[in-house]
C-alpha cells in the first residue's frame, strides 16, 4: 500500500525543489491502490508510464497541469530544478501528452502574445499602437483566419509552443482523489508548510469518493452544466445538455437537485415564471416548495399555492419553511376567504435603544460593544462563532468520525456528508455521547483539552481567530450547560440553516456567572428571518437575549 499523504501538524521548512512532483506521484500511487477498478485504459496507462519518464520530464508535466493553460510558450517556462525545457519536453511529446503543433484560433493566440506581437500580425493601419490589447484581438479575430499552429501564425519566431493534451485526464484523476473539483494539488504543499492543518482521520482502501465510473462521469457532467450557468449560457441550452441523468447515489442526486434549483432561479430572474415553476417541481431541493408558492401567488393561482402551503405546514422541511408558510397561509386565506391559521405570538425580546457617536469605523456592533463593556462585564463580538465553536469542540470526535463515505483523502476540513439529511442519524450514538458530557460536568475540561490539542486544525465549526482562550474561559464559566445543550440540539436539526442568525454580541458577568446576548441593529437595519428564529428560540427557553437599536448622535 502506498504511503498515505499525511498533512503535518507542524510548520515545515521550505519544500524540496521537486516537492510538487513527489506530491503528484503520491496521489497517483493512492489512486492506483484505491481506484484500480474505476480507472479506464488511458488513465491506467498514464499512471504506469508516468513513473518511467525522466524526472525533469515528469516535473515539467506536473508544472504545466498545475498552471492555467493548456498552451505555453516554451521560452517563458523557467524552472531551475528542471533545467532545459526543450529537452524535458521531448519524452512528453513522444508520448503524445504534449503537442508542439496544436492549432490555435485567434482568441487562443491572443492570450499568448504581447501587444506588440499582435500588432505585427495585423495589416498596417494608423493608430494601432493606441489601441488596447482586447481591441487588437478583435481585429485579429475579424480576419477570419482559421486555427493554425503557433509557428504558422508567427513564422519569424523560432519559439516552440507546448500544449498539454492530457489536461482532461489529469482533471479526472484530481476529481477521483479529492472527490470534488474545488480542491487542487496545492493542498499537499499548504499542508506540508503548516499553512493548512487537517484532522487525521483513519482511511482505508474503501475510503473513496466514487464507487463506480458512472458516478464519476455524472459528477463531471453536472459540474460542466453548472459552469455553463455561471458563464451565462441560456438555461434552455443547459437543460438540453443536462438531460435526465439517472442516479442512485444520494450525494449526486442532491447535486442534481441543487442544479435544477439554480436553473429555476435563473429563469425567475429572466421573468419566465411558468418554466421556473416546472423546474422547481422537478428539483426537490431545499426551498423549492417555497419558490413554487411565491410563483403561484404572482400568477394569481391562489388555490394551488394554498395546497402547497398546507403541505408545508403539515410537514415543514425546517423552521425557515414553517415561518414562510405561516405568512403565506395568512396572505392566501384573506384572498380565498379561509380562516387564517392561528399563530403563536413570538416572545418579546428586551429592547435597548442607544444614541452613539458615529458611525464607528469598525461597525455598529463594535460601537455598542465598547459602550456596554466594563472591566466587570466584558463584551465580545461573536455573532455565529461562539456557539458553533463550543459545539465543534465538544463534538469533535463525532464530527470527524471515520464514517464510510465521509472522508476519502487526507485534506478534508469537514465530512463530505456534513449537510446531508442523514448526517446526524448516521452518528446519532456518537453525538449523544458527546452531549451526555454536559450532564456529568466533564464537558468544560473536555472542551478545553480539545481546544488545546486541535488548535488551528481546519474545521467547519471553530473559528480559531475568534475563539481565544479568554473568550473560551469566560463562556465556559458563564454559560449554563442546559443552554449549551439546547443550542447544540438546534444546530443538529439543521447544520446549514441554524448556524446563522445568532446574536452579534455576548456580555459576561463572571463574578455572577451570568451572560446576555445582544443582536445589534444600526440605523435603517431590521431583523432578518433567521435572526428572528434564533431570538424566538432563546426567548422561549428563558435565555437572556436583547435587541439593541442604534442611532448615530449628531
Amino acid at each position: 500500500m502506498p504511503n498515505q499523504p499525511t498533512p503535518t501538524n507542524e510548520p515545515a521548512a521550505q519544500p524540496q525543489p521537486f516537492y510538487y512532483l513527489d506530491n503528484f506521484q503520491q496521489a497517483l500511487d493512492w489512486l492506483r491502490e484505491r481506484y484500480a477498478d474505476l480507472l479506464d485504459t488511458g488513465e491506467r496507462a498514464f499512471i504506469e508510464q508516468f513513473g518511467q519518464l525522466p524526472r525533469p520530464s515528469r516535473a515539467l508535466l506536473v508544472r504545466l497541469i498545475m498552471r492555467k493553460g493548456p498552451h505555453f510558450r516554451a521560452a517563458q517556462l523557467r524552472y531551475p530544478e528542471i533545467g532545459d525545457i526543450d529537452q524535458a519536453a521531448q519524452p512528453l511529446l513522444a508520448h503524445g501528452w504534449l503537442c508542439a503543433a496544436q492549432p490555435l484560433d485567434a482568441e487562443q493566440l491572443g492570450q499568448l502574445l504581447r501587444k506588440d506581437e499582435l500588432i505585427a500580425l495585423l495589416p498596417p493601419a494608423t493608430g494601432l499602437r493606441t489601441l488596447r490589447k482586447p481591441e487588437l484581438l478583435e481585429r485579429l479575430c475579424a480576419l477570419n483566419t482559421g486555427p493554425r499552429p503557433f509557428r504558422q501564425w508567427c513564422p519569424d519566431s523560432s519559439e516552440q509552443l507546448l500544449s498539454v493534451l492530457v489536461g482532461e485526464l489529469c482533471e479526472r484523476l484530481r476529481l477521483m482523489f479529492f472527490g470534488n473539483l474545488s480542491q487542487g494539488w496545492e493542498e499537499f504543499v499548504l499542508a506540508q508548510l503548516g499553512i493548512l492543518r487537517y484532522e487525521s482521520v483513519p482511511l482505508t482502501r474503501e475510503s473513496r469518493g466514487f464507487s463506480c465510473r458512472a458516478d464519476l462521469q455524472l459528477y463531471q457532467h453536472l459540474h460542466n452544466c453548472r459552469s455553463l450557468l455561471e458563464q451565462g449560457q441560456p438555461v434552455a441550452d443547459i437543460l438540453q445538455l443536462l438531460g435526465e441523468p439517472r442516479c442512485d447515489n444520494p450525494w449526486l442526486h442532491s447535486r442534481h437537485a441543487r442544479l435544477l434549483f439554480q436553473l429555476a432561479r435563473q429563469l425567475e430572474r429572466e421573468a419566465a415564471p411558468e418554466a421556473a415553476l416546472q423546474l422547481y417541481q422537478r428539483s426537490g431541493w431545499k426551498g423549492a416548495r417555497q419558490r413554487q408558492i411565491r410563483i403561484l401567488e404572482k400568477l394569481q393561482q391562489h388555490a394551488q399555492a394554498h395546497s402547497l402551503v398546507e403541505a408545508a405546514l403539515q410537514a415543514p422541511e425546517d423552521d425557515a419553511e414553517l415561518q414562510l408558510a405561516l405568512r403565506a397561509q395568512r396572505r392566501l386565506a384573506r384572498r380565498l376567504g379561509y380562516l387564517p391559521q392561528s399563530v403563536t405570538a413570538e416572545p418579546d425580546n428586551r429592547r435597548i435603544d442607544l444614541s452613539l457617536p458615529g458611525p464607528h469605523p469598525l461597525g455598529v456592533e463594535h460601537a455598542v460593544g465598547e459602550h456596554l463593556a466594563s472591566a466587570q462585564a466584558p463584551v465580545h463580538y461573536v455573532e455565529n462563532t461562539l456557539v458553533t465553536g463550543l459545539f465543534g469542540l465538544l463534538c469533535w470526535e463525532a464530527i470527524f468520525a471515520p464514517v464510510p463515505g465521509a472522508f476519502f483523502h487526507p485534506f478534508h476540513s469537514a465530512p463530505a456528508d456534513l449537510h446531508s439529511p442523514d448526517f446526524h442519524s448516521r452518528r446519532h450514538a456518537l453525538f449523544a455521547a458527546c452531549l451526555a458530557r454536559l450532564d456529568s460536568g466533564d464537558y468544560q475540561q473536555h472542551i478545553r483539552r480539545t481546544w488545546q490539542a486541535k488548535q488551528g486544525i481546519q474545521t467547519p465549526f471553530v473559528n480559531w481567530a475568534v475563539l481565544s482562550e479568554e473568550l473560551l474561559d469566560q463562556a465556559l464559566h458563564c454559560l449554563p450547560a442546559a443552554h449549551l445543550r439546547l443550542w447544540f440540539q438546534r444546530l443538529l436539526l439543521d447544520l446549514r440553516g441554524n448556524r446563522a442568525g445568532m446574536p452579534d454580541l455576548i456580555q459576561f458577568w463572571p463574578a455572577e456567572r451570568r451572560y446576555r446576548m445582544i443582536e445589534v441593529k444600526g440605523p435603517g437595519d431590521r431583523l432578518q428571518d433567521n435572526q428572528r428564529r434564533w431570538l424566538a428560540f432563546c426567548a422561549r427557553h428563558g435565555m437572556p437575549v436583547e435587541v439593541c437599536y442604534v442611532s448615530w448622535a449628531p
